[in-house]
């Protein structure tokens, strides 16, 4: 079964939704048939190096809610993320273009290490306050799991992968998919949100079910 998970790095219920697919696979008896491809999804493909301001301020201006309720939402979210082993810093994260990043993961994927970088950018932003948009952070990380340095550098000095991010871009356009986490079963199923285990696991199972008919 080949499962595409479209996410994009900056976004925390990616992260959220990561961990809990993560417990589907462990769960589903037939894992060792899947084959997992992380693919790039930009919430904000204009976004700036950094985004300056108060994130809670920028989260109520965004949803035109008042700066209180956004905070809340933070919390809540948070709070989901503390249940999934995650200890998110969603007031003190910068914010930033995640285009390199997603560029990164295409190079992980050419080494093996595709699930490997993509933990460890969304670690990096949710949980670590790190700048994704910084090309020294990025290589930093990118040597953390294991990704030959020489072959980081030309790729973050160059346009090298933005070719690939913007073909997972342009598919999930044709795919109709507008929020991510998405998860795509064999191209034929889907659900987006970062659904619990056992939705996933329902999922999965149909989708072998369609594949033996």
């Amino acid at each position: 079964m080949e499962i595409d998970v479209w996410s994009d790095i900056a976004c925390p219920w990616c992260y959220v939704g990561k961990r809990r697919f993560e417990a589907a696979l462990e769960a589903y008896d037939g894992a060792d048939d899947v084959t997992v491809t992380w693919r790039s999804f930009e919430l904000d493909p204009g976004a700036p190096a950094e985004r300056e301001g108060d994130n809670a301020i920028l989260l109520a201006e965004k949803y035109g809610m008042s700066r209180e309720d956004a905070l809340a939402s933070m919390e809540s979210l948070t709070q989901t993320a503390t249940l999934e082993g995650l200890d998110f810093q969603l007031n003190d994260s910068r914010g930033g273009n995640t285009f390199d990043a997603h560029r990164l993961t295409h190079l992980a994927a050419a080494h093996g290490l595709q699930d490997e970088m993509k933990e460890r950018l969304m670690r990096a932003h949710q949980c670590e306050r790190e700048l994704l948009s910084d090309h020294a952070t990025l290589a930093r990380l990118a040597a953390e799991v294991g990704l030959p340095a020489t072959e980081v550098t030309e790729v973050l000095a160059s346009d090298r992968f933005a070719e690939e991010v913007r073909d997972d871009e342009a598919l999930a356009a044709q795919l109709g998919i507008r929020a991510v986490p998405c998860f795509v079963f064999d191209r034929r199923l889907g659900v987006s949100g970062a659904q619990s285990p056992d939705v996933l696991v329902e999922m999965m199972e149909r989708a072998a079910a369609e594949q033996a008919d």
